[in-house]
């Protein structure tokens, strides 16, 4: 190959749109908007459930709805942005969330709260994969990609703790209607800038014909899947209706990738998910957000329950683990990205948060922040960030330009699925185990404080039984990105060749 050949591709990528850097930044919000979204609204949903008269059976519809609508529309909504343009569905996206946040935040009735809360999930499905292909399409340069999704890695892993914080202070000083309105000026501000700073690279849209069947039997597929482990969680894995959601689940999803396999334009070409870095990615990606979610939701309680902290005090409590995911991923992923292979950040990054994890099974009634929760946090964000960033930036790296929107929809889809699988299965573990330890101990204490006490060990011996299996999970994850992700070189960028198939083509590194 010709030294013009190799020059070529690291040349375009670096003399293209000047602006790249600026989308980066309102990129990089609406990303931050959305991730802050599935954590922010559990701090204020006593508060909301209390104001609009929610009973106790429907208050999980707050989090459900837009659980589903989420989960179940993100491929289509991956599709629509390979069909319409990122730029428009990524505008289009945030202007629809940030109308349906208002519509919550002025919510009178439970009815409207759902409503809205589904109508969030609608346009989040279209934004998020919007916003990660634009991503993978702007930044093709080995250097630059790892800077632009070392960003993008530490947003998305760290986001949910800053929802934490966020929350945390709008409901104790002003009003959990503004946990819905704070998305609007994030929605406005990204929505505009995006408008007028993104060009989006020509020639990369897929403008066949929608795959209807496809789209019908993977939106129902998902959503019967996330409903199953929604429901799950409040009604008990031998429910009927869970087994049957799960039943229905499986064969519609099996319906689908038959379909897929057999249609002229599908809605997820199999090329996207059987290629085996990206399938180890998915796979190994959502391991890790079973037990990242698990943790949010154990040590939450526990600092607010047992530690008695504030809703301010317990976001902050999780500051730690937010500085090391940042650190992880624009510090330590981003520097050695473009140096060691993927699964050589994946693997031991998968292995430092399962130790942070091992730490906190040692969780007692009157553990110390300082010697305990802080060192455990730190390794989990170390960890997460290390392994998120080259996940995210491997996951469409190498794809057809025409593929990227439904690419980066697997991401969130394996996310998502896995958010879901976390709270349920690590949550039923916990209740399972408290229910074991009070039984076997509460026949022992005769006054009403140590029957309180009790019931105290019981919920952290709980919450420790899951982390157990969530330390299982992690290093499952790190085993699954050792074998599977075997990634070219360093520095190597794959880049689609006419036929679908990817070669490697050395991108020279350029000063900067």
């Amino acid at each position: 190959m010709s030294e013009a050949a190799l020059k070529a591709p690291g040349a375009a990528a670096v003399s293209g749109d000047a602006n790249r850097w600026k989308a980066l930044v309102f990129i990089a919000l609406a990303q931050l908007m959305v991730v802050l979204d599935a954590t922010i609204v559990n701090i204020a949903l006593p508060s909301a459930q209390t104001d609009l008269g929610i009973s106790d059976g429907n208050r999980q519809w707050v989090v459900t709805a837009y659980a589903l609508a989420f989960g179940g529309l993100l491929l289509f909504g991956g599709r629509i942005a390979d069909l319409w343009g990122r730029k428009r569905a990524f505008v289009l996206g945030l202007a629809g969330f940030a109308a349906a946040s208002a519509l919550g935040g002025a919510a009178t009735t439970g009815a409207m709260m759902f409503g809205a809360r589904a109508l969030q999930g609608v346009f989040g499905a279209l934004l998020a994969p919007a916003a990660l292909s634009l991503l993978a399409v702007m930044f093709t340069d080995a250097k630059e990609r790892a800077k632009a999704f070392g960003i993008y890695g530490a947003i998305a892993g760290g986001g949910g703790a800053v929802g934490l914080i966020l929350g945390g202070f709008l409901t104790e000083y002003l009003d959990w209607r503004w946990t819905f309105f704070v998305n609007v000026p994030f929605a406005v501000v990204a929505a505009a800038g995006a408008y007028f700073v993104i060009r989006e690279p020509e020639g990369g849209r897929n403008r066949n014909p929608l795959d209807i069947p496809g789209v019908l039997l993977s939106t129902l597929g998902l959503v019967a899947l996330v409903y199953g482990f929604t429901r799950a969680e409040s009604d008990g894995w031998g429910d009927a209706v869970t087994v049957s959601m799960f039943v229905g689940s499986v064969v519609l999803l099996v319906a689908f990738a038959v379909v897929e396999a057999r249609v002229k334009a599908p809605l997820l070409p199999l090329r996207v998910v059987t290629d085996r870095n990206r399938g180890g990615i998915y796979l190994s990606l959502g391991l890790a957000i079973i037990g990242m979610f698990g943790l949010f939701l154990f040590l939450t309680y526990y600092l607010q329950v047992v530690k008695g902290y504030s809703p301010v005090k317990t976001g902050f409590a999780f500051l730690p683990m937010v500085a090391g995911m940042i650190t992880g991923s624009t510090q330590i992923g981003t520097r050695l990205m473009t140096r060691v292979p993927a699964r050589l950040l994946m693997g031991p990054g998968f292995l430092v948060a399962a130790l942070g994890m091992l730490l906190l099974t040692q969780l007692e009634i009157d553990s110390s922040y300082g010697a305990l929760l802080l060192p455990a946090m730190v390794l989990l964000g170390l960890g997460m960030g290390t392994a998120f960033m080259p996940a995210m930036s491997l996951a469409t790296q190498g794809v057809e330009p025409r593929d990227a929107g439904v690419a980066s929809a697997m991401v969130n889809t394996s996310q998502q699925v896995g958010g879901a699988i976390g709270t349920a299965l690590l949550n039923t573990i916990a209740a399972s185990a408290t229910t074991s330890y009070i039984t076997e101990h509460i026949a022992g204490a005769a006054s009403k404080p140590q029957q309180q006490l009790v019931m105290l060990q019981g919920q952290v011996h709980g919450y420790s039984t899951a982390i157990w299996f969530a330390v299982g999970i992690l290093a499952a994850a790190a085993l699954i990105a050792f074998t599977l992700v075997n990634a070219g070189r360093p520095g190597a960028t794959p880049v689609a060749s006419g036929e679908g198939v990817e070669d490697e083509v050395p991108v020279p590194v350029v000063a900067h």
